[in-house]
This record gives structure tokens, C-alpha cells and sequence, in this order.
């Protein structure tokens, strides 16, 4: 029952009051990153989401467009904003994904949404993740921040799918909540800025084979 139909009417009303109650924030957000970001507050990109069906993810833009002479993107430390640290540090870049939710293509609570290219590096059970919306906030964000590896993050991801239930969706929450106002080295990070997952899984799989090879030996 409430994870066919309850979970997602209340996705609707809680993000809908929850952008209404923000929106003062949202419009002076939006105002500052459309003089400072050439007229592009918003940053778009594709995510999976249920059923690996993509969808664009709405984040408020955090970096410049800075590109070095040959025009190329210059490192994302390079194009960090000072406005774009602050709202990133404050998770208020978040704020748009309430439209995701309330449009259906996210929920309050589920898996992050990751890049479309990490697809083909989930194991069949890491697939799971994708048998329900992704959210904004999840089970992994507010476990750990850089404590635990991929594996593990996406372990918890499957733990969330398999154990989805309301107290759960309400336990974190609360956790996220808690974590957004408290400044420790445990606060959230709702996307994983450690290295890519593509490339976690490519050099663990040639660590395997190079350990393989030396067994040979």
C-alpha cells in the first residue's frame, strides 16, 4: 500500500508545501545565478531513474561555463562559484528537485540518481536500486559521507529497496534534516563526489586480474 500508492501521494503534497515554503529562497537563488551564470541558474543533465528510464535532474548551477584556451572545461574546483559553494555547502542547489518529484520522476526518499553511463557497472543485485524512484536524500547519504566506498553505498541502496517502508522514509529523513544543519566532516553530500563509479569498477576489475596473475606466477 504505501509503497504503490502512499509514498507517492505524499511525495506530491510534501514537495509541493515544501516548494512553496521555499520559494522565497528558490527566487533569490534564482535571481543571483541568472546575473552571475550568464543567464543559466539552472544545471540539467540526464539521470536513471525507476525502470532505468531517464529523466533531467534540476539542480541549481554551481559552476561556471570557465573553459581553458584550447576550450576545454576547466577542473570543477576551478569553476566552483563563491555563491555556488555556498548553496552547495548548504544543500540549497537541491531545491529545484522538488519539481522532479513533484512531476513523478523522483521521490523524497529513494537511491540517488547517478550518470546514465554508470549503468552498465551495477552488479544484478545493485540493479535494484532501480525498481523504485530515485530521491533526493537516501539510506547511503545518511550513513556516511566519505567512510564508505561504492559497494557499500550501493549495498545500502539495495538495503533501502528491500526494506522501503514509511518509518524508514521518515527515519531518514529526519537524518537528512539533522545533517543539512549540523557542520561536521558527517554532513550530507547527497551526490558522490568521489571518483566515478565506471572507473571504481574498472580498476578494481584489473586489481582482480593483476592479483590473478600473480597467483599464476
Amino acid at each position: 500500500m504505501y509503497r504503490s500508492f502512499l509514498k507517492r501521494f505524499l511525495d506530491f503534497v510534501l514537495a509541493t508545501i515544501g516548494f512553496i515554503v521555499l520559494l522565497p529562497f528558490f527566487l533569490i537563488i534564482y535571481g543571483i545565478l541568472w546575473f552571475s551564470n550568464n543567464k543559466k541558474p539552472f544545471y540539467l543533465q540526464d539521470r536513471p531513474g525507476k525502470d532505468e528510464k531517464v529523466f533531467k535532474i534540476i539542480k541549481f548551477k554551481s559552476m561556471s561555463d570557465a573553459v581553458d584556451s584550447n576550450g576545454n572545461l576547466l577542473p570543477d574546483s576551478e569553476r566552483l562559484t563563491r555563491v555556488g559553494n555556498f548553496i552547495r555547502k548548504t544543500s540549497l542547489d537541491e531545491i529545484p528537485q522538488l519539481i522532479n518529484v513533484i512531476k513523478g520522476d523522483m521521490s523524497l526518499v529513494g537511491p540517488r540518481p547517478l550518470r546514465v553511463r554508470y549503468l552498465p557497472y551495477y552488479t544484478k543485485i545493485e540493479k535494484l536500486r532501480h525498481t523504485v524512484k530515485p530521491g533526493i536524500t537516501g539510506l547511503a547519504q545518511v550513513s556516511g559521507r566519505n567512510g564508505i566506498n561504492w559497494d557499500e553505498k550501493l549495498r545500502l541502496d539495495v538495503d533501502y529497496v528491500k526494506n522501503l517502508s514509511f518509518l524508514s522514509d521518515v527515519k531518514i529523513l529526519l537524518k537528512t534534516v539533522k545533517k543539512v544543519f549540523k557542520t561536521s566532516e558527517d554532513e550530507i553530500v547527497l551526490d558522490i563526489t568521489a571518483d566515478s563509479l565506471d572507473t571504481y569498477r574498472q580498476e578494481k576489475v584489473q586489481s582482480n586480474t593483476e592479483m590473478e596473475l600473480e597467483k599464476i606466477k
